[in-house]
C-alpha cells in the first residue's frame, strides 16, 4: 500500500489508516484465494469424481466377465438369462416363454440372482375360475357439487 506501517502507526489519525496499513499484500491475498480454490478442487475430486471412476470400473468388470446363464438387469428394465454370447459387444438374452433379445453389453445394468417366481398350475387354474368383480360406479364428491352449484344458480336466476 502506500502507507507504510511505520508512518500509519506513528500518526495520530483513526484506526483505519492502521488497518490499512495492516492489510495483507496483494501476493499474500492472491495466495489465500488460491489455498482456497485448490482446497475446493481436491474435495470435488475425492467426493465426486472418485466414486463415480470406482462404479464405472466395476461395472466394466462386470460386463467383461459375462458369460452364459447370469441372469442380467438391461437398460430398459427388462429381465433375463444370457442365452449365447456373439461377442465382445453383443449377447442374446432369453427373457422367457421363448422371448429371446440381442442387447448390447453397454445395455446391460447388472448381474441379479434374483430368480423368476413360479407359478404353479394349481395357482393358474384357480385365478382363471374365479370370477371377474364387476366394477362399482361410484358418484364422485366433484361431480355432485358441480350439479349442486348448478341448482343453486338456477334457483337464484327464477328468483330474479
Amino acid at each position: 500500500m502506500l502507507i507504510s506501517k511505520a508512518y500509519a502507526q506513528m500518526s495520530d489519525a483513526s484506526s483505519e489508516i492502521v488497518d490499512l496499513a495492516n492489510a495483507p499484500s496483494p501476493m499474500d491475498a492472491f495466495i489465500m484465494n488460491m489455498g482456497l480454490v485448490i482446497v475446493l478442487v481436491g474435495l470435488f475430486y475425492l467426493l465426486l469424481i472418485m466414486p463415480q471412476q470406482r462404479r464405472f470400473k466395476e461395472h466394466s468388470n462386470m460386463l467383461s466377465d459375462l458369460k452364459k446363464g447370469d441372469r442380467v438387469i438391461t437398460g430398459g428394465g427388462l429381465v433375463g438369462k444370457i442365452d449365447k454370447v456373439i461377442d465382445d459387444k453383443e449377447v442374446l438374452i432369453d427373457l422367457g416363454n421363448s422371448v429371446k433379445v440381442t442387447a448390447l453389453r453397454s445395455m446391460i445394468q447388472s448381474k441379479t440372482e434374483l430368480k423368476p417366481k413360479a407359478v404353479s398350475k394349481d395357482e393358474k387354474d384357480s385365478k382363471k375360475d374365479e370370477p371377474k368383480a364387476k366394477k362399482t360406479s361410484k358418484k364422485s364428491p366433484k361431480k355432485s357439487s358441480e350439479k349442486d352449484s348448478k341448482k343453486a344458480i338456477k334457483k337464484d336466476s327464477e328468483k330474479a
